[in-house]
């Protein structure tokens, strides 16, 4: 496992400066993506600090979690209700490539950070905006979470067994979708300016699109043959086999023998060859209409192996199989520890805690974890120091509670 380093070299976006304005999951994941890679990410937080500090579970009155999502970051307090908080905000912004908020739509033009305003102030700024439905259309003004993005995306809808309600995925997908698609539109936008092609732009990212642009071929399946997807459970429905299988032990296996030569591997491996050899099912068309047999045949074999076992007897058989990890056996795995993706860090008070590593992996510029999520206001006063303030400015941002 790897110690999270206290320096690292320069990453690829090293001399690029983000500037977020976000509280909880989507703005705040996607500066984070850009901080790991080099980024300098300065984390505007209200007086109050962001709710995300006081999410699930805590260390010294501080989630976890905030100590992930806040690495890298430089963080500064302002007040934004009050003039001279937006005004720092101004001024830092101005020295920005990129512009990061999760507000409901109109927020900032009430501060007086609107588009217009800081475009006025910065021509090659790129502004990064996500919200529940986007910045524009006849939903933008209602409040959004992520879980509003998935069930209006269609995720919802699909995620669950048949005879059950709609379910959760099991974490906030909708926000770290929106994540990802602000991170890609960020850098598409920056790539623009650099290379010379145009200015700056506006990024409107809406969590249910974000969603919605992974649902495969939810929309043509249903204006083409007028199909619903429905809810599945373990199975990925027109492909076969391809499910969930409980074990002799008690445990889950994931078996995805979705190809003609690897099922034939597969029906070996488990003493079919009767079924590997069946015409019946030379085709994946052919083998979903006979899903339930071949499944009671997988079914029954498992029976008779426990999880470790079966695992074995697959992968000599070269059959794409996993167990569903646990946290406990993610920490434990030699292809996560070999990878460098479960990191030692440290708490403030020595406590040593594991996170996530850098994903992706890049061979020249690799990301890194510099320190982890710092105290509210930590960098406050040098980042004024370094935008052009003054001690005495300061210390009368301090007096008014701008800061």
């Amino acid at each position: 496992m790897m110690q999270a380093p206290d320096v690292a070299e320069p990453g690829p976006l090293a001399g690029i400066r983000v500037v977020e304005i976000g509280t909880l999951i989507a703005a705040p994941f996607a500066a984070r993506l850009m901080a790991e890679f080099g980024a300098d990410v300065i984390k505007i937080e209200a007086p109050d600090g962001d709710p995300l500090r006081r999410w699930r579970k805590m260390h010294d009155d501080t989630s976890l979690w905030w100590y992930v999502q806040s690495r890298n970051k430089r963080l500064i307090t302002l007040d934004l209700k009050k003039p001279d908080g937006a005004s720092i905000a101004k001024r830092l912004i101005s020295t920005a490539d990129i512009l990061i908020e999760n507000l409901r739509p109109g927020a900032l033009e009430k501060l007086g950070l609107g588009w217009d305003d800081l475009r006025a102030l910065n021509p090659n700024l790129i502004m990064v905006r996500i919200s529940g439905y986007g910045q524009t259309g006849p939903f933008r003004n209602r409040p959004g979470f992520g879980a509003i993005g998935e069930a209006m995306g269609g995720l919802r809808y699909t995620t669950g067994a048949p005879d059950r309600p709609p379910s959760r995925v099991g974490i906030s997908i909708g926000d770290s979708l929106a994540s990802f698609h602000a991170a890609f539109g960020a850098l598409m936008a920056l790539l623009r300016v650099k290379t010379g092609q145009g200015r700056g732009q506006i990024v409107d990212v809406a969590l249910f699109e974000s969603v919605f642009n992974v649902m495969e071929s939810l929309v043509p399946e249903y204006d083409v043959f007028g199909h619903v997807r429905e809810r599945s459970g373990g199975r990925l429905p027109g492909i076969c086999p391809s499910n969930t299988y409980r074990t002799a032990d008690d445990a889950w296996i994931v078996i995805a023998g979705n190809g003609d030569a690897i099922f034939k591997r597969l029906m070996g491996a488990i003493g079919r060859p009767d079924l590997a050899d069946d015409p019946r099912l030379a085709t994946n068309e052919r083998r979903v209409a006979c899903e339930p047999e071949i499944d009671e045949a997988i079914a029954e074999w498992l029976k008779q192996h426990d999880l470790k076992s079966a695992l074995s007897v697959l992968e000599r058989a070269d059959v794409p199989c996993g167990c569903i990890y646990t946290a406990q056996d993610i920490v434990g795995d030699p292809h996560y520890l070999a990878r460098d993706m479960v990191v030692a860090g440290t708490l403030p008070d020595g406590t040593p805690m594991k996170m996530p590593g850098i994903a992706p992996k890049l061979s020249e510029t690799p990301g890194a974890i510099r320190w982890i999520g710092r105290p509210l206001g930590a960098d406050t006063k040098a980042i004024l120091s370094e935008i052009g303030y003054s001690s005495q400015e300061v210390a009368q941002f301090e007096a008014s509670g701008a800061i």
